[in-house]
C-alpha cells in the first residue's frame, strides 16, 4: 500500500510539474490553457518521434490528432443546411440559413480557416461549429475553403485555391445561384487563415478583370509576416501557449517547402541581418518600432544582426512574396483593399503582426478596426466551443460576428 502511495504521489509530482508552464497573469484561464498546452505539446512531441525514426511525416500526425480530437466535437448549430461541393476543382462547404424568400438576397462570408497551413479540419468541430453559428446569426451564406495543406502541397498552392475559390464565388451567376447579395461579401480567416483572406483580398481588390470586390475583410490573429521573429509580441510571447515561437517559424518554414534547419537563423533574424539588400525596400513595412504604439513596444528592442545568412532570401524568395506575407504588400495594393477588422490578442507571438498590418491599412486610407483582448491568446477563438470553453474565445466571436451584423 504504501509503494502504490508512493508511485501516485510521484506520477502527480510529475504530472503537474509537466502541465505547469508560468503563464501572464491577465490571460484567460490559465490553468485551463495549461492543460490544453500539455496535450498538445504532447501530440507535438509524438510527431517529432515519429518522424525522427522515419514513421511518418511530423505534420500527419499531429494533423491525425486534431482531426480525431474534431470529430468528436458535435455541431452546435441547427436548421442549417450544409452543401459539400468544388468551386474551380476546389473543395468547399457551403452553409445555408433556414427560411429562403423569394427576392431576398443574403449577405455572404467566405471562410478560411487555420492551423499553419497545414492542420485543420474545416467541416468538423470548432470550425464547423463556427462557420454554422455565423450562417445563423448573420442570416448569412458562409462559404469554407477547403484548401490542400502542407506536406502535401507547399506555397503558392494554399494561396492559389483559396483565390480560386473565391473568385468562383465572387462571379455574378454563381452569387445569383444562392441568393446573395453582391454588395455584401466578406472574407474572413484565422491564424494562418488570416494569412489567406488577407492575401486573398489584396489580390482580389487588384483584379480588374473581377467584377464583384469583398466589402470587407476580417482577420482573426492573422500571421502576415515570415522576416522578424524579434518583434516585440514575439519577444514577450515566444513560450506562451498555444503558439510558440519556435513553433510558427516550423510552420513557416513548412508552408514555404523550405529547409527546416534554417529554423535557428531565421529565429534570430539572420536573414534580414544589416548586409541583405533584399531587404531594403521592405524593412519599413515591418518597422515595429514607428507602426506599433508605445505601450505595446515596452522594454524590447529590435534584433537586427549586422551580417547574417546571404543565401536564405535566395534559396526562399517567398520569405519576401507579398502573396505569402500580406505585410510586405506595396501601399497601393493595400489601397484597394477592403475595410477591416483585425482581432489580436495581448499574449500572441503574432499580435504585432495583426496590428502592423492594421496601421499600414489606416495609413493607405482603409478603414480599420482593431479589436484587442488583453487575455487573448492564440487560437482563443476555435476555443469558444465545448468541450474546450474559454470566456476570451466565447466574448471574441460573439464581437467578431456583432461587427460583421453591424457593417456586412
Amino acid at each position: 500500500m504504501k509503494l502504490l502511495c508512493g508511485i501516485t504521489l510521484f506520477l502527480s509530482i510529475a504530472v503537474a510539474y509537466y502541465i505547469y508552464i508560468p503563464l501572464p497573469g491577465q490571460i484567460s484561464e490559465p490553468w485551463k490553457l495549461m492543460v490544453l498546452d500539455a496535450t498538445f505539446r504532447g501530440v507535438v512531441w509524438m510527431g517529432d518521434v515519429a518522424h525522427s525514426v522515419g514513421l511518418s511525416h511530423s505534420v500527419r500526425v499531429i494533423n491525425f490528432a486534431v482531426v480525431s480530437f474534431e470529430s468528436v466535437v458535435p455541431a452546435t448549430y441547427n436548421e442549417i443546411w450544409v452543401e459539400d461541393t468544388l468551386f474551380d476543382g476546389v473543395h468547399v462547404r457551403i452553409y445555408h440559413p433556414p427560411g429562403k424568400k423569394e427576392g431576398h438576397l443574403r449577405r455572404a462570408v467566405v471562410f478560411i480557416h487555420g492551423g499553419g497551413w497545414s492542420l485543420g479540419a474545416p467541416k468538423l468541430g470548432s470550425y464547423d461549429s463556427l462557420c454554422g453559428q455565423m450562417s445563423a446569426d448573420l442570416d448569412a451564406v458562409v462559404v469554407t475553403v477547403d484548401y490542400r495543406m502542407a506536406p502535401d502541397v507547399h506555397f503558392p498552392v494554399q494561396y492559389e485555391d483559396c483565390v480560386q475559390a473565391a473568385k468562383h464565388f465572387l462571379k455574378p451567376e454563381t452569387l445569383a445561384q444562392y441568393l446573395v447579395d453582391p454588395e455584401r461579401v466578406a472574407v474572413c480567416g484565422d491564424s494562418a487563415g488570416g494569412n489567406l483572406a488577407a492575401a486573398v483580398a489584396q489580390r482580389i481588390g487588384i483584379d480588374n478583370s473581377i467584377s464583384v470586390k469583398f466589402k470587407l475583410q476580417v482577420l482573426i490573429y492573422p500571421v502576415l509576416q515570415a522576416l522578424d521573429f524579434n518583434t516585440a509580441s514575439y519577444q514577450q510571447n515566444q513560450n506562451v501557449p498555444i503558439l510558440y515561437r519556435k513553433l510558427m517559424a516550423r510552420f513557416w518554414l513548412e508552408y514555404l517547402g523550405a529547409d527546416p534547419d534554417l529554423i535557428h537563423s531565421i529565429l534570430i533574424n539572420n536573414h534580414t541581418a544589416q548586409d541583405q539588400n533584399h531587404m531594403s525596400l521592405n524593412r519599413s513595412k515591418l518597422d515595429w518600432t514607428t507602426l506599433l504604439p508605445k505601450r505595446m513596444i515596452k522594454h524590447y528592442k529590435p534584433v537586427i544582426p549586422v551580417t547574417g545568412s546571404s543565401n536564405i532570401l535566395k534559396d526562399v524568395p517567398a520569405l519576401l512574396d507579398a502573396r505569402a506575407a500580406p505585410l510586405l504588400a506595396d501601399e497601393e495594393v493595400l489601397r484597394m483593399a477592403p475595410r477591416a477588422y483585425v482581432l489580436t490578442g495581448e499574449h500572441d507571438v503574432l499580435r504585432d503582426d495583426g496590428i502592423m498590418y492594421a496601421r499600414r491599412l489606416e495609413l493607405a486610407g482603409v478603414p480599420v478596426t482593431n479589436d484587442h483582448y488583453e487575455d487573448g491568446f492564440h487560437g482563443c477563438v476555435s476555443f469558444a466551443f465545448w468541450p474546450c470553453f474559454f470566456s476570451v474565445g466565447i466574448r471574441a466571436v460573439q464581437n467578431y460576428i456583432a461587427w460583421l451584423e453591424e457593417n456586412l
